[in-house]
């Protein structure tokens, strides 16, 4: 059984979501694709794509994470050294 997501928004709700999509880093491609499905009333593609957005993100991280570990490691070695 799918579960909906409906959620009827507004103009006013889609404009801050456009403004929080760009403070979170979302590419202007998504906030463009958010906005056409707004506009055709697909409120729960929007929601997909802001979990698919959500997901990139945390990807993001990861990689950045992985970047420290490395660096705490050269740290760690020049260190000792």
């Amino acid at each position: 059984m799918a579960i909906s997501y409906h959620t009827d928004m507004k103009n006013n709700d889609i404009e801050k979501m456009i403004v929080n999509m760009g403070d979170a880093g979302c590419s202007s491609a998504d906030i463009d694709r958010v906005c056409r499905l707004h506009e055709a009333g697909l409120d729960d593609e929007i929601i997909k794509c802001l979990r698919r957005c959500r997901c990139d993100l945390v990807e993001e991280l990861h990689r950045s994470q992985r970047k420290v570990d490395c660096m705490d490691h050269l740290i760690r070695t020049a260190e000792k050294n």
